[in-house]
């Protein structure tokens, strides 16, 4: 697959905002990569994986190939761009944090809907389209807080993250089933994306926690029957 044809599978202005959200994953990913204080070639490697990570992984599960970024280098070339861009914005003044979580929000929002997309032009029902959106929005940070050794942003308490990809995708189908236009139908998705996800960062909203409340270490049946005469 050329540029061209690539440009065929996502529309013209889909693409260059597709774009963007590498850009904005390769800047989170190169930020983390300093957090860590890793070198040149580890900068490299988690913003990479932050910017294609859940696109690459989706293209596997739909073996769709070549895979998207290996078609097109353009990917590539914004990753690697974007991520020295950020080491030399780094060393000259501290990145608005702030700015960053929006702009995160707004990637989240595009692969999600996007990935929801690819996943719908391939003819799977709904429901596994709203999961592959899922995972294209947010298993590229998996990989990258998996390879810094944290706990993934998706499953930390308190970060609507992926429940946020997966209401944003599910209110997509929802509009496009009840007659909408899928462009419309695309741009309110991802409205409510960013919506759910700065509402969580901002009031703290939060699903409920899984909590145990007998504290008391587990035996098995086995302890018990090893106390008997």
């Amino acid at each position: 697959m050329t540029p061209h044809l690539a440009r065929n599978v996502l529309p013209d202005f889909l693409y260059v905002l597709d774009l963007v959200g590498v850009s904005v994953f390769a800047i989170s990913g190169a930020l983390e990569a300093g957090r860590k204080r890793l070198d040149l070639i580890g900068v490299m490697v988690l913003a990479l994986v932050t910017a294609i990570g859940g696109g690459t992984i989706r293209d596997v599960l739909l073996a769709r190939h070549p895979i998207f970024w290996l078609a097109d280098q353009t990917y590539i070339i914004v990753i690697i761009a974007s991520a020295l861009a950020t080491v030399a914005y780094a060393r000259w003044r501290h990145p608005p944090q702030a700015s960053l979580l929006v702009a995160d929000a707004l990637g989240l929002a595009l692969f999600s809907i996007v990935g929801a997309q690819i996943a719908e032009r391939a003819g799977l029902p709904s429901v596994s389209c709203v999961i592959l959106g899922t995972v294209t929005g947010a298993a590229g940070g998996v990989v990258r807080d998996v390879l810094s050794m944290e706990i993934p942003l998706v499953l930390r308490r308190g970060n609507l993250y992926a429940t946020a990809a997966i209401i944003g995708t599910s209110a997509y189908f929802a509009l496009v089933h009840g007659g909408l236009s899928r462009d419309i139908a695309a741009i309110a998705g991802m409205v409510v994306i960013v919506a759910i996800r700065l509402s969580s960062l901002r009031w703290g909203i939060t699903v409920p926690a899984f909590e145990l409340s007998n504290t008391r270490e587990y035996e098995s049946p086995r302890a018990h029957d090893s106390d008997e005469p």
